[in-house]
C-alpha cells in the first residue's frame, strides 16, 4: 500500500495560512515544533497502515466501569478519574511478544498528581517475578506541560528500574499522538508517533531482566497524588473534575499466550516472523538520527547516567558521550535551560526507597 505523506508535511502546509506572531503565540513552542517536524519527517511512517481493532475486539473494563466510556462504534474509549475512583482497561488475552499501540489524548488544565499509564505487564500472574514495560504521563500543575517516564522491570526486579523521563515537543491534551511499545525476543522500542524514543536490545548479561513472559496491555487513569508531581507537593484538585483521558486507533500485534503453560496457539511463529520483520521493528538510519535528537533534546532523567544509584551502568546501557556530557551524577540535567524543566518527584511505591529518592527529580 502506498503510504501517506507524514504528518508533519500536511501541518507544514497547513500553517501557511497562519501568521508568524500567530505561531509564536502558542505558548512559543514554535521551535520545539519545527525541531520534532524534520525528525518525524525524517524518520518512517512505520504506523500509517497499522491495522487496528475496536475496544470489544480485544480488551474488558479493568476497574471503575463507570468512568469508561466507549463510544458507539467500538473504536475509541475514554478513562475517566473523578473523587471516587479512576478506571482502566485490559487486553482480554497475554502476548508473548506484540505491538502495543493506541493514540492518545490527556487531560488538560489542572492535572497534578493524576498518572495516565499505558505498558504491559504480567503482575498479576506472575506477582514476584513479573515483567513490564511502561509509559507513564505525569500531569501538572495549571500553566505546565504533562511529562512522561518510560520503564523496563523484568522478571520482578522492581529495584533495578530502567526509568527515563522526557518532555515532549507537541501539547498531547491538544490533540491524538501515537504511542507504541514494540517487544521482541530481540529489542525493546518505544515510539511516539512515528519517532523511536528509546531502545533496548537484549544481550545475554541483562538474564531474566529482560522481559520473556507474556504480557498483557493495560491502560489507567488514577490519583497519585503522593509522588507524580514534585514529589507529591501537589496533589489531584477535584474541583478540576473530571479528568478524561481518550484512547483510539488501538493495535495488538502480537500472538495469544496461555500464561501459566506459556503455550502459544498455532501459528504464533508466523506471526512473531512478521513482527520482527515489519518496518516498525527496524530502526533505519534516518529514524536512528530522530531518536537521537530527541534524546538530546527532550530527555532529563536517565538511569544509564545516574552514577550514584549503578555504580556500573546495567549491562544494556549505551553510554554515548553526546548524553553523558549533559547528566549529573544523579541522571538528571547538569543545566535547565529553553524549554526543558526539572522537578523533584519518585516513583510509586513499587521502587524500593533508595530508588526513589535517587530518581528525585528539580525543577
Amino acid at each position: 500500500m502506498k503510504k501517506n505523506p507524514c504528518c508533519c508535511c500536511c501541518n507544514t502546509k497547513q500553517m501557511n495560512s497562519f501568521s508568524l506572531s500567530r505561531i509564536l503565540m502558542e505558548k512559543k513552542i514554535i521551535l520545539p515544533f519545527l525541531f520534532l517536524s524534520v525528525l518525524v519527517c525524517a524518520a518512517d511512517a512505520s504506523f500509517n497502515n497499522v491495522s487496528t481493532i475496536s475496544f470489544d475486539e480485544g480488551y474488558v473494563p479493568l476497574f471503575g466501569d463507570f468512568n469508561l466510556h466507549r463510544a458507539s462504534d467500538g473504536n475509541s474509549v475514554r478513562l475517566l478519574l473523578d473523587r471516587y475512583t479512576g478506571s482502566g482497561f485490559i487486553s482480554s488475552s497475554l502476548y508473548n511478544h506484540g505491538l502495543f499501540s493506541a493514540k492518545i489524548k490527556l487531560p488538560s488544565d489542572y492535572t497534578a498528581g493524576v498518572v495516565v499509564a499505558f505498558y504491559t505487564s504480567n503482575g498479576d500472574v506472575f506477582e514476584k517475578t513479573h515483567d513490564e514495560l511502561d509509559f507513564e504521563f505525569l500531569g501538572n500543575i495549571d500553566g505546565k506541560p504533562w511529562r512522561f517516564q518510560t520503564n523496563v522491570y523484568g522478571n520482578g526486579s522492581t529495584n533495578r528500574g530502567r526509568e527515563e523521563r522526557y518532555n515532549l515537543w507537541f501539547d498531547p491534551t491538544r490533540d491524538f499522538h501515537r504511542y507504541s511499545i514494540l517487544w521482541t525476543s530481540k529489542h525493546i522500542i518505544f515510539y511516539v508517533d512515528d519517532v523511536p524514543i528509546r531502545e533496548v536490545v537484549r544481550n545475554e548479561e541483562m538474564g531474566g531482566d529482560y522481559p520473556a513472559k507474556p504480557m498483557a496491555l493495560y491502560a489507567t487513569i488514577w490519583d497519585a497524588s503522593t509522588w507524580a508531581t514534585s514529589g507529591g507537593k501537589y496533589k489531584v484538585d477535584y474541583k478540576y473534575a473530571p479528568f478524561v483521558s481518550e484512547f483510539k486507533d488501538l493495535v495488538l500485534h502480537g500472538c495469544a499466550v496461555d500464561p501459566i503453560q506459556q503455550v502459544s496457539a498455532p501459528g504464533c511463529s508466523e506471526k512473531e516472523a512478521d513482527l520482527e520483520s515489519a518496518n516498525y521493528a527496524v530502526i533505519t538510519p534516518e529514524s536512528r538520527t530522530a531518536m537521537s535528537n530527541f534524546r538530546q533534546k527532550y530527555m532529563y532523567y536517565s538511569y544509564c547516567y545516574d552514577t550514584l544509584r549503578y555504580s556500573v551502568p546495567p549491562p544494556e546501557c549505551v553510554i554515548v558521550p553526546e548524553e553523558k556530557r549533559r547528566f549529573k551524577d544523579t541522571g538528571r540535567l547538569k543545566f535547565s535551560g529553553g524549554h526543558t524543566h526539572h522537578r523533584r518527584s519518585k516513583r510509586r511505591s513499587r521502587v524500593s526507597k533508595i530508588a526513589a529518592q535517587n530518581q528525585a527529580e528539580e525543577i
